[in-house]
């Protein structure tokens, strides 16, 4: 029986972080940064804020720790995509595009409405987000749109501001979802936008003949 009962404590320890962020993550899409509480966050996860305390120091922590647990995996299976596929730019970018679209359908598509919320009161937490997502990513899509030149299967176009349009509308799906859609009788769908999106996206980006 003791055995069983301190096999059971190590699967409960070894899974507390994960529990932790998850809680976290919930919190701070239903309430935002600064009304989070971490005594709010151990209570969702079932432990004690002392408890909490062992795995983050503090909120910023907690917060940053939560966006490299989901923000920056899927921007690191991008890179990899990006690096070894092989098939056309334009299909390489409508991956991209998709996965982000999934992103801001989940939980997680909350955190880019609370950091543009919150960023005038937490300026430290602005940065982080902004080296370890928004560079991440706008740097993601502009290897792309390069590859996409070089391989004449787009045009030539200005690549540092043309990220900006490519992301665009993935960022208004994320604060419409988390903003005015709990008030509009129709849902937006991310998929569907990110498909017309593409459409007009590649029509613009298309290589021209002599």
């Amino acid at each position: 029986m003791a055995d069983r009962t301190v096999s059971r404590w190590r699967r409960r320890k070894e899974a507390r972080p994960d529990e932790i962020l998850a809680a976290a993550l919930a919190s701070f899409a239903e309430r935002g940064f600064a009304a989070t509480r971490l005594e709010d966050v151990a209570a969702r996860a079932g432990i004690s804020k002392g408890t909490l305390y062992l795995y983050f120091k503090g909120k910023e922590e907690l917060f940053e720790a939560v966006v490299r647990a989901t923000l920056v995996p899927n921007l690191e299976r991008l890179e990899v995509l990006t690096a070894s596929f092989e098939g056309s730019s334009a299909r390489l970018l409508e991956r991209l595009l998709l996965t982000i679209a999934g992103v801001v359908d989940s939980r997680v598509g909350a955190i880019p409405k609370l950091v543009i919320a919150e960023a005038g009161n937490f300026p430290d937490l602005a940065r982080f987000y902004l080296d370890e997502v928004v560079r991440r990513g706008l740097g993601l899509i502009g290897t792309i749109l390069r590859r996409g030149i070089e391989r004449g299967e787009f045009r030539p176009v200005d690549v540092d501001h043309t990220v900006f349009c490519v992301i665009a509308p993935m960022l208004i799906a994320a604060l419409w979802k988390n903003s005015l859609e709990p008030h509009d009788d129709a849902p937006l769908d991310p998929q569907a936008l990110a498909r017309a999106h593409l459409e007009l996206l590649l029509r613009g980006l298309e290589a021209h003949g002599p």
